[in-house]
């Protein structure tokens, strides 16, 4: 009895909770990046002197190793570097995604908390399966940039030193694609599902461990598809370059979380389209 009550004490507290957690799980990403990604060399001093991170010359020593391997003949050493490649852009998703995600995920422990203690059952939010769903999504996300990465540098398209696109067609083309989605109406649906935590619980909130998980999936599924080509723009300038990380990042925040925020993508938009267009000129 004591422990139930303890317990419920501590739950009622869940906004601090589920805040401390969020913010831990961004410090531990973005430490993660800034140490190598788990190459060999730390990524901040080389980005900090203007030059590409000794984790791209690991990552590019790794395609060289494995560019004689058929697609058929697994090695360990392309395996590990698609281990390492996964895990890079998993933990770039969660640096630059999951502090926008903030207000969602604390409204969701604030309304699962109260309609399970509404139903007669402890107070116990699934506030864990939630953003355990959120992120399953982008895992997924971070597969398919990962495969994307490798088939570019068969196709020389990508540097695997620098980790950029070195195709000026396919650069200014990913730039106007960016640019166009951010106007089109897809992008306005899955935004508006972004910047409105109520409405989007009120419609699809289910009870339970399966239905947090589900839910969190879904929330993933809004922000992958308001996001998704920001964030292969990395590609453009550099993986592991850390002036493009964190300015995607704050344009996600701000389109996501700021008053105005679909104009600001959309002012985004225009002006990669320019870019893109000026580019090619």
């Amino acid at each position: 009895m004591m422990g139930a009550t303890h317990l419920d004490r501590l739950l009622k507290r869940d906004a601090g909770v589920t805040l401390i957690a969020l913010t831990a799980l961004c410090a531990v990403a973005w430490a993660y990046l800034l140490g190598g990604a788990g190459m060999s060399s730390p990524a901040w001093p080389q980005l900090l002197n203007g030059h590409e991170p000794a984790a791209a010359s690991d990552m590019a020593a790794m395609h060289v190793a494995t560019a004689g391997a058929h697609a058929h003949e697994p090695t360990l050493a392309g395996t590990r570097d698609l281990v390492l490649t996964v895990t890079m852009w998993w933990s770039m998703m969660i640096a630059m995604m999951a502090p926008s995600a903030v207000p969602m995920v604390l409204l969701y422990a604030r309304v699962a908390r109260t309609t399970r203690s509404l139903q007669g059952e402890p107070v116990l939010a699934h506030t864990g399966w939630f953003v355990a769903g959120y992120l399953a999504v982008w895992l997924m996300f971070s597969l398919g940039a990962t495969l994307l990465q490798h088939g570019l540098v068969r196709l020389t398209w990508l540097s695997p030193m620098e980790m950029r696109v070195q195709n000026p067609w396919f650069d200014a083309g990913l730039l106007i694609l960016a640019g166009a989605y951010q106007l089109s109406p897809a992008y306005e649906v899955c935004l508006r599902g972004c910047r409105s935590p109520a409405r989007f619980l009120a419609e699809n909130y289910r009870p339970g461990v399966v239905g947090a998980l589900r839910l969190g999936e879904l929330h993933g599924a809004s922000c992958v598809g308001c996001s998704w080509l920001l964030m292969l723009l990395l590609f453009v300038g550099g993986v592991m370059n850390l002036a493009w990380i964190v300015g995607l990042t704050l344009l996600v925040a701000a389109q996501k979380l700021l008053p105005g925020g679909l104009w600001i993508g959309r002012i985004a938009g225009v002006a990669l389209i320019v870019w893109g267009l000026a580019s090619l000129a």
